[in-house]
């Protein structure tokens, strides 16, 4: 037995007929394996798709993480044993499946009520037939280590140092997560031509539109940071799905790294590092929110919650 709410707060409405102005659902999941990592069948992952009524879905480690894994170290390898097809069969949809341990890549698919094209040139992204329109989708699972915002607060997650200052954090996250920014930018500007492209997944870095002054105010960051990689993809025209419905960080912060911890836990900083980006000539958002264990932290709500992180959706026209 599964228990769906949606919050009031949730602007979202379910799908409906797809006709001449498009109109998609979008989620993006860091699935955790989708139960694997807990020993579990897919039904609960499943549970959290169909509630969603996503016709797009960004699904994020569609395989369990070997153990040991340890922090940061090249132990954490991606393995073959990938859920996704089972995952798209439980559903009825299409599945396309990326090369696993890439700049980009951890092991992520993405599953589409609609049929797939080919991959962008450098393999972040993959063409969907939208009932006659070329729109692209990326999903993504970008290096978790090191992971600045734990080396700015003094957690210790691997071996490495510490961080001060924004400057070295803004340096440290380009080092990390430079590479798969340039091969997805690169992707998008070679895909210009498609009616809408969208940008998810687990970034494993904060955005610099949570990170403001107005949160360090708040008691939510520790300091300002402009991000590179949400940064670099405003820069290039894109557009945060779930800051364009709600803009203010301080009363929505809609974080989704970690259900699993508390919020005042010392060991862990909680944050918002899953995201759906979205550009294209007339591309509008018209709902966003967060999918999770509780409110209010989630707009919808969908228990028993398989995953360590929360997931995030949009609605988007075109």
């Amino acid at each position: 037995m599964y228990r769906i709410c949606a919050a009031a707060a949730l602007v979202i409405l379910p799908s409906a007929g797809l006709a001449e102005g498009q109109s998609v659902t979008l989620l993006s999941m860091n699935m955790w394996g989708a139960g694997a990592n807990a020993g579990k069948s897919i039904d609960e992952t499943v549970a959290v798709m169909k509630a969603s009524g996503a016709d797009i879905i960004a699904a994020v480690e569609t395989v369990a993480e070997p153990d040991p894994c340890g922090e940061g170290t090249d132990a954490c390898l991606a393995g073959d044993a990938s859920r996704a097809k089972d995952l798209a069969a439980a559903l009825g949809y299409h599945y396309h499946e990326f090369k696993h341990n890439t700049e980009v890549h951890w092991a992520d698919a993405i599953l589409s009520r609609f049929p797939f094209g080919a991959e962008t040139p450098n393999g972040t992204g993959v063409e969907i037939n939208v009932n006659g329109r070329k729109v692209v989708a990326y999903a993504m699972n970008l290096n978790d280590a090191p992971y600045q915002p734990y080396q700015l607060l003094g957690i210790a997650y691997g071996n490495y140092p510490f961080l001060k200052t924004a400057d070295e954090a803004v340096k440290a996250a380009a080092e990390t997560r430079g590479p798969a920014l340039a091969l997805v930018l690169a992707d998008v500007a070679a895909e210009k031509d498609a009616a809408a492209q969208f940008v998810m997944g687990d970034f494993n870095e904060p955005s610099n539109l949570d990170w403001t002054e107005a949160a360090v105010k708040a008691g939510l960051q520790p300091l300002a940071v402009a991000w590179p990689f949400t940064k670099g993809l405003a820069e290039a025209g894109l557009t945060d799905s779930f800051r364009a419905v709600y803009p203010d960080e301080v009363a929505k912060p809609g974080l989704t790294w970690t259900p699993t911890t508390e919020a005042k836990d010392p060991e862990d900083h909680h944050d918002r590092i899953d995201f759906i980006f979205v550009g294209g000539p007339g591309v509008k958002v018209t709902g966003a929110g967060i999918v999770g264990e509780k409110a209010p932290e989630a707009d919808l709500v969908v228990t028993p919650w398989p995953s360590d992180h929360r997931a995030t959706m949009a609605r988007v026209s075109f």
